[in-house]
């Protein structure tokens, strides 16, 4: 299995910054996987945020989050982030960190094996 623990998150307001951070761990080996971050606001689905290739040259964005967000990771730590600029009540969610072997079940399916349980991040106006 792996595990994926997401902090970072918390109360910002309008306008502000927040990042975010995943740290993937477990017996469970995927080589050179890709990561990403989903969201999921109350009452409504989840959704892809943003997600990179294992060795953090390819990179792809929602809309709604370009030139606000930028996820980065760090191989030698296990670990990914979300940079999040610009904050707006839109962006109010639990967000999730995830895994998995090939980029474009995150990107394309919005697919993957393993979640982490998510943090909260509420922007207020």
């Amino acid at each position: 299995q792996v595990q994926l623990v997401e902090s970072g998150g918390g109360l910002v307001q309008v306008g502000g910054s927040l990042r975010l951070s995943c740290t993937a761990s477990g017996r469970t080996f995927i080589s050179r996987p890709a990561m990403g971050w989903f969201r999921q606001a109350p009452g409504q689905e989840r959704e892809f945020v943003a997600a990179i290739n294992w060795n953090g040259v390819t990179k792809y964005y929602a809309d709604s989050v370009k030139g606000r967000f930028t996820i980065s990771r760090d191989n030698e730590k296990n670990m990914i982030y979300l940079q999040m600029n610009s904050l707006s009540p839109e962006d109010t969610a639990l967000y999730y960190c995830t895994i998995d072997k090939l980029l474009r079940r995150l990107v394309v399916s919005h697919e993957s094996d393993y979640w982490g349980q998510g943090t909260q991040v509420t922007v207020s106006s």
